[in-house]
């Protein structure tokens, strides 16, 4: 043995990570990958206060002020400014996506959020405005739109339902004659609030989430949202931009599938430059 040799043991961690070989090349892009994508999600944490900091518009529930494929940046819900339903924001004048109070990003009946559909676990957070604070213990007001997103209404009225009619407190009858696109109304369910919290409205959605079942009935009827449950309010929507994380899975794969081409057409190109006697990555150059 030599002395150069002395001291020499197998190559170190970091100089297999730096060496280029095939291993080391594919470690080096999955760690830049991995350093973009978590130092964005940083970014996107400190500036928005709460996670998940985007999420994408999924249905037609808050049309016309939001749309399928909107991607909705959500910041926490005491945020540039104290969070305001729609009863304070129509008394302070406070409008966000073309009417009163905020949009907010919750968890009904605090179920565990599902980001990434068909990745993870859980019920979808639900984007709708919230409409007013209400104590538990007493019947859920539903709040109704028989207009839906044609229409914003500038008041609620309350209202009965008989007959599957809706009746205001004079008798009135409401019906396609005599309904008002700037009012709307307020009906008592028959399901009492099990605890305080927001009643929420999709601005498109005839009635209020809350006293309606969820889609998963296991988790039963939503109730009042608590301020614990909410991800966040809606600061700003782009359109369109939220196709990609609702396309997550195949764009992966197409993704991945590119990379693995382009790594085998660059792994065959320079094969076939080394059989011919030229340096791989460079072009052999003619004798004069």
């Amino acid at each position: 043995m030599t002395d150069s040799d002395k001291g020499k043991g197998s190559p170190s961690l970091r100089d297999r990570f730096r060496s280029g070989s095939k291993a080391a090349e594919w470690a080096r892009e999955l760690l830049w990958v991995v350093l973009v994508v978590g130092g964005v999600a940083l970014a996107l944490f400190l500036v928005s206060g709460t996670w998940p900091a985007v999420v994408t518009i999924e249905s037609e529930s808050m049309v016309p002020h939001m749309q399928v494929g909107d991607l909705v940046f959500v910041v926490a819900q005491d945020r540039y400014g104290p969070l305001q339903d729609w009863t304070e924001g129509k008394e302070s004048g406070y409008m966000k996506f073309g009417d009163y109070g905020d949009v907010l990003i919750y968890r009904p009946n605090g179920a565990d959020n599902s980001i990434i559909p068909l990745v993870t676990g859980g019920v979808h957070p639900i984007i709708h405005r919230a409409m007013v604070y209400t104590d538990g213990g007493g019947p859920i007001p539903q709040y109704i739109n028989l207009y839906r997103g044609l229409a914003s209404p500038v008041v609620y009225l309350p209202a009965t339902i008989e007959n599957n009619q809706l009746v205001l407190a004079n008798g009135t009858v409401i019906n396609e004659s005599t309904a008002n696109p700037d009012i709307g109304y307020i009906v008592q369910s028959t399901v009492i609030a099990a605890n305080p919290g927001y009643i929420t409205k999709g601005d498109n959605n005839q009635v209020s989430d809350q006293g309606s079942y969820l889609s998963n009935r296991s988790l039963g009827v939503i109730q009042p949202v608590e301020k614990e449950w909410i991800v966040g309010k809606a600061l700003f929507t782009i359109p369109l931009l939220g196709y990609l994380p609702l396309n997550i899975v195949p764009v992966a794969i197409v993704v991945i599938l590119i990379m693995i081409a382009w790594e085998y057409y660059v792994h065959r190109k320079n094969a076939e430059k080394k059989k011919s006697g030229a340096k791989p990555g460079t072009s052999k150059k003619k004798k004069k």
